[in-house]
């Protein structure tokens, strides 16, 4: 083989060799649609996978990635596994740097409950972000095959998700109301005291569950309300979302009002379950066991 043709050849192999490898560097590539729907490229799997909110963590575990998990925030409850991973922060503050030394293929955020700071932040330095929100109980299942489509874990994904929507249509089911559903008030904190509104995932549980929130028609995720304004709407049942000895306390100081509805009939529920608040897959067991503690109350209930 004369030179040139030597050359020639050399030069064909390396553009042969540069073609290949940018082709399967494209196809290593993967393009997917968050809860919020932005797409997001991640360049390999298995990925290195950063969580900025506890449900976002419960939901990858669910997904099946919960060994692609390498990091996460500050938390107390599900899921167990969390608590080896490494710790950067919590909701609203995390450690830039710490992040950065976990070089994330990917970073799973909470937009409505996360930094908006830091999550542009985070998006300046480079990573990938995932938006990752379920707002109702439907919205479980399909956040959960989106999560493993991001993971690579689409098939123990799309299996854990038809269990959840079979879960869910059975409690709905079980529970659907045909007639009147009770009113309930939902207290997540009691100085000042907050409910939820009707976008809140909370809410979505008490309608599976035959009943209606009485501040449903309140655009904000968590409203402060006053105590005049459910006096007004004299919910037949009051439902404080707290520890024991805290729900406790809430529900005596609403004794003090016995021309309520729920004090009246004696329709006040303590209901400590960290899942139902959790955003994650264990909200619709939650949402079960108040559906249970509900159908108890409201079978007391006189009629309308």
């Amino acid at each position: 083989m004369t030179p040139a043709r030597l050359c020639w050849f050399a030069i064909s192999s390396a553009l042969i060799a540069l073609s290949c490898t940018l082709a399967a560097g494209a196809a290593a590539r993967v393009t997917v649609t968050d809860d919020f729907g932005h797409e997001v490229t991640v360049s390999h799997r298995p990925l290195r996978i950063v969580t900025l909110a506890p449900g976002a963590t419960a939901m990858l575990v669910a997904a099946g990635a919960g060994s692609q998990l390498v990091g996460t925030i500050e938390y107390s409850g599900q899921p167990a596994a969390e608590k080896k991973l490494p710790l950067i922060g919590s909701q609203d503050a995390i450690d830039m740097e710490r992040l950065i030394a976990l070089k994330p293929d990917v970073v799973v955020v909470w937009p409505d409950g996360n930094n908006p700071a830091q999550i542009a932040a985070i998006e300046r330095l480079g990573f990938p972000v995932y938006g990752q929100e379920a707002t109702s109980l439907d919205g479980i299942s399909d956040s959960v095959r989106r999560l493993g489509r991001l993971a690579g874990t689409a098939v123990v994904a799309d299996r854990e998700a038809h269990a959840l929507a079979a879960k869910l249509a059975a409690l709905r089911k079980e529970y659907a109301n045909a007639g009147n559903p009770p009113s309930v008030l939902l207290e997540v904190w009691d100085h000042p005291l907050y409910t939820v509104g009707g976008k809140e995932l909370m809410s979505d549980a008490l309608r599976v569950c035959g009943a209606r929130n009485v501040f449903a028609d309140l655009p904000q995720r968590a409203p402060a309300v006053g105590i005049e304004a459910v006096l007004a709407r004299n919910p037949d049942m009051i439902i404080a979302t707290a520890p024991p000895e805290q729900a406790a306390a809430w529900l005596a100081e609403w004794r003090r009002f016995p021309s309520l509805k729920a004090v009246r009939t004696g329709r006040l529920l303590a209901f400590d379950d960290p899942r139902l608040i959790g955003l994650g897959p264990g909200v619709m067991d939650a949402t079960g066991e108040m559906c249970r503690k509900i159908a108890a109350l409201a079978a007391r209930l006189p009629p309308k």
